[in-house]
């Protein structure tokens, strides 16, 4: 049997066929949602819009305050925008542990993947999975969960990795775009752990004669072949020629989580100080974990750095 062609490719991460077919060779397995499922979390999976394809799981913490309702954080998954998922046995995982440690709903995104759709698709699924949660503010839409137990005056955005650079893009949107018309709706805050920012020229530890073969590089070439300025859109590079002003963040807080061996840790730095000097009115907030690699947390959920990162995030969302 002839070896299918390649289009193109990341080799070890994802491979296009010029038949259409595409192979993630790191994509983990399928989880199912439980109701009954651990002792501390339940979990459910809905859908959030047919035509463009967007659902999500529901988390929510066990045994409900009886007195309070929860903050919500509507979170973005990472994987380069083009693998991993919601649904899949490392965020299952990750968030049965998160949600176990922290009192709060958690509506982790299923946004749609590159090559099949390419950026800009996932950072308008993302703003739309926000919109329809602020939705429920006014009572207009049927997810129960939201309804009963949300606080809709503490939503919170969150992702890692790519999910961190889409979490920055969702938050810049929410500054020009009513999340809500009417209703207590307030994006508190936002938490970009380990996120993906890039640009042309070559910071810190990066290397300067290989920077256009970095992974980096490669990857926003694939998951968005047409992006107007290639490598200094202001969507990966919040800082490029002629990129909208932080200042116009549509959050009042950011934490920024970064792990001192992560090889895009510099770029979490940069664009830390970049943001203190953007003229934004929030309050942000730098956390670091010496020693560590680019999204230990969601890999090993139950270590001690993992919970100790969490915490960080408990005190962030809840303070």
């Amino acid at each position: 049997m002839a070896s299918k062609e390649i289009e193109k490719e990341i080799p070890t991460y994802i491979t296009l066929y010029k038949d259409g077919t595409v192979d993630r060779p790191r994509q983990t397995p399928y989880a199912a949602p439980s109701l009954d499922g651990t002792p501390h979390v339940s979990s459910k999976d809905i859908i959030i819009s047919q035509n463009p394809s967007i659902s999500a799981r529901l988390y929510l913490p066990k045994p409900l305050p009886q007195t309070h309702k929860l903050p919500i954080l509507v979170y973005f998954h990472g994987g380069g925008f083009f693998f991993e998922s919601a649904f899949s046995e490392l965020y299952h995982n990750y968030f049965n542990t998160f949600v176990s440690r922290l009192p709060v709903i958690v509506v982790s995104v299923e946004y749609r993947l590159a090559p099949e759709h390419y950026l800009p698709a996932a950072y308008d699924d993302c703003f739309a999975a926000l919109q329809w949660v602020a939705s429920h503010s006014s009572n207009n839409t049927t997810e129960p969960w939201l309804i009963d137990y949300g606080d809709f005056s503490r939503i919170f955005i969150g992702g890692d990795s790519a999910g961190g650079n889409i979490v920055h893009n969702v938050a810049m949107r929410a500054g020009s775009e009513a999340l809500e018309e009417g209703g207590n709706v307030n994006l508190l805050g936002a938490i970009y752990v380990h996120p993906y920012f890039y640009s042309s020229e070559a910071i810190g530890s990066e290397s300067v004669s290989e920077h256009e073969k970095s992974l980096g590089y490669i990857v926003w070439d694939f998951v968005y072949p047409n992006a107007p300025g290639g490598i200094n859109n202001p969507m990966v590079n919040p800082f490029a020629p002629g990129a909208p002003s932080l200042a116009s963040l549509g959050c009042s807080k950011i934490l920024v989580c970064l792990a001192g061996n992560d090889s895009i840790r510099d770029r979490g730095i940069w664009f830390f100080e970049g943001l203190n000097k953007s003229g934004w009115k929030g309050k942000s907030e730098l956390f670091e974990e010496a020693g560590e690699d680019h999204v230990y947390h969601i890999f090993h959920p139950e270590t001690e750095k993992a919970k100790k990162i969490t915490d960080r995030m408990a005190s962030f969302i809840l303070h």
